[in-house]
């Protein structure tokens, strides 16, 4: 059971709680693709093929578990690679990778996420909590948001307590204080339980839940969870 009256502060995930990130992602990985097609077309050849990009990415992920947390980083090095295996100039990574991460921070919002955002900064402070690489900035939502922690700033990925404990830090908020909202049933919802928050799970596609946790708040959409606040959308 959610208790209300405990709130400080609300931590939000941001792919596939805001909007969707399969189309976001597909859009990102053929502009790339338009990219090497013109400025590194041997390079564009070598990964045409499925089974060559799945090993490609497989490698690298074994090359640099130090960074397995941090998606940014991966995906330089796996451009770094292919071009290297295309005879390619590895310099090109950098000016690719910036072109598919403009592209990921277009996003299409959820018709419900706005309006429920707004309502929440207006009441909480927000703070984002992901895995990924989007900018609240850059994606046009930085005025709802205090700041963000991320995986990549923090050097570990959710489900870990210590990125639940820095976000809390960041908010000055006991976790006990600090609603975390998600659609991640273990990233974000176990993950959380673990930490010491409260958790609701944004659960938009009617998933069965699985684990022994159970989350404080069950909703479908960011409005329920604005009326389970009892904020008005």
């Amino acid at each position: 059971m959610l208790h209300v009256s405990k709130i400080k502060a609300i931590t939000l995930d941001l792919d596939d709680t805001l909007w969707p990130v399969e189309p976001t992602i597909v859009r990102a990985e053929q502009a790339l693709a338009d990219w090497l097609a013109q400025h590194a077309p041997a390079t564009s050849t070598l990964l045409s093929s499925s089974a060559t990009r799945s090993q490609l990415r497989k490698a690298v992920n074994l090359a640099h578990p130090e960074v397995a947390h941090d998606f940014s980083a991966l995906r330089r090095a796996y451009l770094r690679h292919a071009l290297g295996q295309a005879g390619e100039d590895t310099a090109l990574a950098h000016p690719a990778f910036e072109v598919f991460f403009a592209e990921r921070q277009r996003v299409t919002l959820y018709p419900d996420a706005l309006g429920a955002l707004a309502v929440l900064a207006a009441r909480f402070p927000v703070l984002a909590v992901s895995n990924g690489n989007a900018d609240v900035h850059r994606v046009g939502l930085g005025a709802y948001f205090v700041g963000s922690v991320s995986a990549q700033s923090c050097g570990v990925a959710k489900p870990h307590i210590d990125i639940f404990h820095a976000a809390a830090r960041a908010l000055r908020c006991a976790p006990d204080e600090v609603l975390h909202v998600g659609d991640d049933a273990h990233l974000d919802v176990v993950g959380a339980l673990d930490a010491g928050m409260q958790a609701a799970w944004l659960n938009r596609d009617a998933k069965v839940w699985s684990h022994s946790h159970t989350p404080h708040l069950t909703t479908t959409d960011m409005a329920q969870l604005c009326a389970a606040l009892g904020l008005a959308t």
